[in-house]
């Protein structure tokens, strides 16, 4: 294991890791599992959508991921393309997934994941099919990437704060993003900063705080306009 992480135990029962190089938790460290299904999940309705595009902004530990299969039925279609910098070993992966708040058997697409995961670290670039569910991770620096435009229902923005990465909160980069999103989309994310939720409308999209949970009293939906029927 790095010097820089450490496995840090959760009040429900979790894991999470502490990043000593940017002195933050890859989730939240009151409840990553319920942070992930309010504020990503639910927050973006990705778990009612019949075929969802996922884009995420730190892949982490992969629990969004994860969170967003569980809360879908196994043989539902979903499309996610995910960026990570500095990817976790697969071992780390391991243990964090099988933590006391998991049930059941993982996901064949996260078995598939964690299989592959080392390999593909080296290679720079992880692509994973199981049955509709379709995973791509991309190693290296999402801020130099190009974005398919209009791809996304759903943006995940889930990379370290803006006071500790923020690369991923300027309003250059908020309007890439939003460039992503098809009309009707939602980014989500669990900062409800000033800077954020105006760098976020300057993008064109519509804000919203939304009430949050133990540890993090607000977060952030944004919505993408839908393109009107002029029938």
């Amino acid at each position: 294991m790095s010097n820089d992480l450490t496995l840090f135990s959760t009040p429900d029962g979790g894991l999470t890791v502490f990043h000593a190089r940017y002195g933050e938790h890859y989730s939240s460290r009151h409840g990553p599992v319920a942070q992930s299904q309010l504020v990503f999940v639910e927050g973006t309705a990705t778990h009612v959508h019949l075929a969802p595009h996922v884009l995420e902004v730190g892949f982490g530990l992969g629990l969004n991921f994860r969170t967003t299969l569980r809360m879908r039925p196994e043989a539902a279609p979903l499309q996610y393309l995910a960026y990570e910098a500095h990817p976790v070993s697969a071992d780390m992966l391991r243990q964090v997934s099988a933590s006391a708040v998991s049930t059941g058997l993982p996901h064949p697409a996260w078995q598939a994941v964690l299989e592959s995961w080392d390999n593909a670290v080296t290679q720079g670039r992880l692509d994973v099919q199981r049955g509709k569910v379709a995973l791509t991770v991309i190693f290296g620096d999402i801020t130099a990437a190009a974005l398919p435009p209009q791809w996304a229902s759903a943006v995940y923005l889930d990379g370290f704060s803006p006071a500790k990465n923020p690369e991923v909160w300027t309003p250059e980069f908020v309007a890439h993003l939003a460039r992503s999103l098809q009309p009707g989309g939602v980014l989500a994310t669990y900062s409800a900063a000033g800077a954020v939720r105006r760098a976020l409308s300057a993008a064109g999209l519509e804000v919203h705080k939304q009430r949050g949970l133990a540890g993090k009293r607000e977060f952030v939906v944004a919505h993408k306009e839908a393109v009107r029927d002029e029938r």
